[in-house]
């Protein structure tokens, strides 16, 4: 036996491949746990990052097709305002129109009122005219006696047997008397114009009495009395008793009150003026 058998050998012992492999591997992972420490203590510290999408690089044709749109737009909405201008001209247009055409017929229906107004003064002046020139004829008639007895038509003898009226028949003679120089419209009923059996219904209308409208029925309204025989406030009647196409109010003195014609209009006048067919008392 050799006397260094037992003594220990001071040489490090050699490390198996194992070892090292192992001790290798857990350096390596201490290295990426730092690695990794690291890089979140970096991240911590900076800015966020944000994602960001990248734009297509505009090229020459789309470019221009880009401005190409552009015009067309603005021309379309210059298009679209030209149309609106022209709509509203169009409309203030059509508006001032119905205005003008408005004031136009305003004037010319103005103008036609004034020109119907001054032929009816023409007329009413004609009219006023001839009924001056009429009593004054009947007037001159009175002046020499024609109020005397007459005949008729058929001969039949005209007077009166009274002059005098009283009572209800004195207010139907002061009523037609009243309205002596009035005009005569055919279809009248006063208070102005009259027609013959108009003014006899609002006389005799005036003390309480309705009379038939017509002549026709006002020629039969009360009891038929002699040309004779008359007194005022008495129904006188042009053609057949029911069948009359004219009446008029005998006032006394041998005169009778009518609307007779447009020319005329209402006149006071001798029996003899216009001789009646016959006579009906209804007062």
């Amino acid at each position: 036996m050799s006397h260094t058998a037992h003594i220990r050998s001071h040489r490090k012992p050699r490390r198996s491949a194992s070892t090292i492999a192992m001790r290798a591997g857990v350096a390596g992972g201490v290295l990426s746990t730092l690695a990794v420490a690291g890089a979140s203590g970096a991240a911590h510290a900076a800015e966020p990052v944000t994602q960001t999408l990248e734009l297509p690089t505009l090229t020459a044709d789309l470019a221009a097709q880009v401005a190409q749109s552009a015009d067309v737009t603005q021309q379309a909405a210059a298009s679209y305002e030209l149309q609106a201008e022209r709509d509203a001209a169009a409309a203030q247009a059509a508006k001032q129109a119905e205005t003008d055409l408005a004031e136009a017929e305003k004037k010319a229906e103005e103008e036609k009122k004034k020109k119907e107004a001054e032929e009816a003064e023409r007329k009413e002046a004609a009219e006023r005219a001839s009924r001056n020139a009429e009593r004054a004829t009947l007037s001159a008639s009175v002046d020499n006696g024609s109020s005397d007895n007459s005949s008729d038509n058929s001969g039949s003898s005209v007077g009166s047997s009274s002059s005098t009226a009283s009572g209800s028949a004195a207010a139907v003679v002061s009523f037609v008397q009243s309205q002596v120089g009035d005009a005569y419209v055919s279809g009248g009923t006063g208070p102005n114009s009259w027609d013959c059996s108009g003014l006899v219904q609002a006389a005799f209308k005036s003390v309480g009495v309705d009379l038939p409208r017509v002549s026709q029925a006002q020629s039969t309204a009360g009891t038929q009395v002699g040309l004779g025989n008359l007194q005022p406030g008495d129904i006188l009647y042009w053609g057949g008793a029911g069948s009359a196409y004219h009446v008029g109010v005998y006032v006394g003195d041998g005169m009778f009150v009518g609307a007779q014609n447009s020319s005329t209009g209402v006149v006071k006048a001798p029996l003899s003026y216009d001789p009646p067919s016959g006579a009906v008392r209804v007062l």
